[in-house]
């Protein structure tokens, strides 16, 4: 199949340490209409709907119908739901419009982290016989990621931090104190609620609704091993295999968004998406900067298109990630038109 699938618009909240007067959907719906205005549609314009978003962060089973509400599920819409990164919802959209199905989609993510202790919540990702009992929490598991890559000379603290003051703009001095040893304060995501949402159109559709559309070239994700144990914490295969499959490879990208929620794992993306100091690595600030849980890959994909759109960019590299220690990894190359 050969039809042309590009992000024609893209839009964020503020992100904030907590947004306990709002919400999912009163969250939500200011991003939906932004990223609706953005292109003229209508909700009754688009031909298909994905969201991404995670129970466990909401506390219920099926939260994600609530959510509707902010869209408007009436007249009845063409929906679906991926228990996943909003990333992961684009995808899922950009396969339905690649099969002809539809010729736009909105795809919205969202999540509000302060509710509950996020680092114990994210311990229902692990295995659930022999690691999850044990309660590791991300934290401490990016902390072994750290620490192998340390012992493998891959990296040391100071460069750790300067990681981390790129991310923010901040001093490099200033990373505070030790969280788990030895990722400090500034190693590690803030806790925050956001959402997003993207709209994708394809073929001539997408010229009309944005002036630079950013054509998605070649999108792939695949996984690591489930177990920890049996995993090189230094490396990323999948990331690389995902990478080599969208085509990142056939030629320099001359700009990377990549979602690596701990300064350890930009070290071990960049190895393994072979980045050198050319490419202009997250001047979003990434999820060092907002980390909305279940939002914050899709923001990245986001950041990248708004790059191209706005001129800045020609050919970008986009890369979300779920699970600990980069575990699972989708890989997105857009492109604007030549100028």
């Amino acid at each position: 199949m050969t039809r042309e699938i590009a992000v024609v618009a893209f839009a964020q909240t503020d992100h904030r340490r907590t947004m306990t007067e709002l919400s999912e959907v009163e969250m939500l719906m200011p991003v939906l209409h932004q990223v609706l205005d953005r292109t003229g549609l209508k909700t009754a314009d688009i031909d298909f709907t994905c969201s991404g978003s995670s129970d466990y962060l909401a506390g219920r089973a099926f939260s994600f119908t609530l959510a509707l509400d902010g869209v408007g599920a009436w007249p009845p819409i063409s929906e679906s739901h991926v228990e996943m990164d909003g990333a992961w919802a684009l995808y899922e959209a950009w396969v339905k419009l690649r099969t002809g199905d539809a010729d736009t989609a909105l795809v919205y993510s969202y999540g509000k982290s302060t509710p509950g202790p996020l680092r114990d919540v994210l311990t229902r990702q692990l295995d659930p016989y022999y690691v999850a009992p044990l309660w590791p929490d991300s934290v401490s598991l990016a902390a072994l990621q750290a620490q192998a890559l340390i012992d493998a000379g891959e990296t040391d603290e100071p460069a750790l931090a300067a990681v981390g003051a790129r991310s923010r703009g901040a001093d490099s001095e200033g990373q505070g104190d030790y969280v788990v040893s030895p990722l400090r304060r500034g190693d590690c995501p803030p806790v925050g609620d956001g959402a997003a949402a993207v709209i994708l159109a394809a073929g001539e559709r997408a010229r009309e609704l944005c002036a630079r559309p950013a054509w998605i070239r070649g999108i792939d994700h695949r996984i690591e091993a489930h177990a920890l144990g049996v995993r090189d914490l230094t490396d990323s295969p999948s990331t690389r295999l995902a990478a080599e499959k969208a085509g990142v490879f056939e030629r320099p990208v001359d700009t990377a968004e990549l979602h690596a929620p701990f300064s350890s794992q930009e070290v071990v993306l960049r190895k393994s998406l072979g980045l050198d100091d050319t490419v202009r690595v997250n001047p979003s600030g990434g999820a060092l900067a907002a980390n909305p849980v279940m939002a914050a890959g899709l923001i990245r994909l986001g950041e990248a298109a708004a790059r191209i759109h706005r001129g800045e960019s020609d050919r970008a590299l986009a890369h979300a990630t779920s699970g600990p220690c980069l575990q699972q990894n989708l890989v997105a190359v857009l492109e604007g038109d030549p100028r």
